[in-house]
């Protein structure tokens, strides 16, 4: 995100072009988690993962030397690709290999280092990028994820409770049309589409409100107005815990409202209630992602590794999506023509979610899951 306006510079394309960048890679991220799981029920887990961090690595050090950006555009779908082994089996190896009440602390530490990593990789290539060029950060981004890997594959104890499974698509088949007809689940889909589209939209185009005119701020500077993402790993849980005592659905309308309310703040032309404003539209997005996510895991009661790849599917296809569409946006109205369009996914979001409150529970299971079906956590890795 914070390299967008720098592609516009060097390639000469528009912010809607530019963005692509970003958009092409959550499509084929979200489209191969699909199969990624499955993929490690029959392979394993910690290989499945080995490959997708080498690879995905590998990809965006290729990436940095792209001599133009139509091959900087097919680099990244393939990059999509290679990541989806991660997110996809990280959660389901956590459920198999860590007892259950150690379970929480370590799935927190692992939403953490998402948010971190995700902070760390914004703020490093913005500063790189200012000192060196777009390319020297790429490279150097690259690098560090070869060094996790190695780091992950020295000190990941293999699986001890994984059990390969044979890949039947027939049962892939019958579990993707059971999410796809349950109401509640279409309604939490739709939510994720929503919300990480505006998600992503305002961040897309705030690098280029903020280094334009009147602000004029750097490409570094930009990076460091992303430390916002700290209050996320604040609100996911606090959120959380909120609806535990209130409910899920109040707590997610408030959610919602208060992305609503951050950004209204935006439309100020003073940068300080910009920056206010983004840090209360974050705090919003994070924990209504986080009741969402949890939400999907509660009415999916079997096959629910296939209900939280679908719930990944449309999160980050709304961000490909609403992502491409809020750059056309920016080169006619720029920022008020971004914040419309947010705006209007924000309002969608709000009657998906009282329309929750009309959905019955789902029934049952009338017989034991399948293999296929197995229980195990579906919390959702944040971007």
């Amino acid at each position: 995100q914070p390299l967008l306006p720098v592609f516009s510079s060097h390639f000469g394309e528009s912010p809607a072009q530019a963005s692509l960048a970003l958009s092409t890679t959550t499509a084929a991220l979200g489209i191969a988690m699909l199969l990624a799981g499955t993929l490690s029920e029959v392979m394993g887990r910690k290989p499945v993962m080995l490959v997708s961090m080498i690879s995905s690595a590998l990809l965006l050090i290729l990436t940095a030397l792209s001599p133009n950006f139509t091959v900087l555009l097919v680099l990244r779908a393939l990059q999509g690709v290679a990541l989806a082994g991660l997110p996809a089996v990280a959660m389901a190896y956590l459920g198999e290999e860590v007892q259950r009440d150690s379970l929480g602390v370590a799935m927190g530490l692992y939403i953490s280092g998402n948010s971190v990593g995700g902070l760390l990789g914004r703020l490093l290539t913005g500063m790189i990028s200012d000192v060196v060029s777009w390319r020297a950060a790429l490279i150097a981004i690259g690098v560090i994820g070869l060094f996790a890997t190695g780091v992950f594959w020295r000190l990941l104890p293999p699986s001890r409770n994984f059990r390969a499974r044979p890949f039947v698509p027939r049962q892939l088949a019958a579990s993707l049309e059971r999410h796809l007809t349950d109401p509640g689940l279409l309604c939490l889909y739709a939510i994720a589409a929503l919300v990480m589209g505006s998600f992503v939209t305002l961040y897309n185009y705030l690098g280029y409100r903020l280094t334009g005119a009147p602000y004029g701020l750097s490409q570094s500077a930009v990076g460091w107005i992303f430390l916002v993402y700290l209050v996320g790993t604040f609100s996911s849980s606090w959120m959380g815990g909120l609806s535990g005592r209130l409910g899920r659905r109040p707590v997610l309308v408030a959610g919602v409202l208060l992305m609503l309310t951050g950004l209204c703040l935006t439309m100020s032309p003073d940068l300080a209630v910009i920056i206010a404003g983004v840090m209360v539209f974050t705090f919003g997005f994070f924990g209504s992602h986080s009741i969402a996510s949890s939400w999907v895991g509660i009415r999916a009661r079997v096959d629910r590794a296939q209900a939280a790849s679908l719930y990944l599917l449309f999160y980050y296809l709304g961000s490909s999506v609403c992502g491409y569409g809020g750059g056309l946006l920016w080169s006619r109205s720029a920022w008020p023509g971004v914040a419309a369009l947010i705006a209007l996914l924000l309002v969608c979001a709000l009657g998906v979610a009282v329309r929750l409150s009309r959905v019955p529970p789902r029934a049952a299971p009338a017989v034991d899951p399948t293999p296929l079906q197995a229980s195990r956590s579906v919390t959702v890795p944040r971007t």
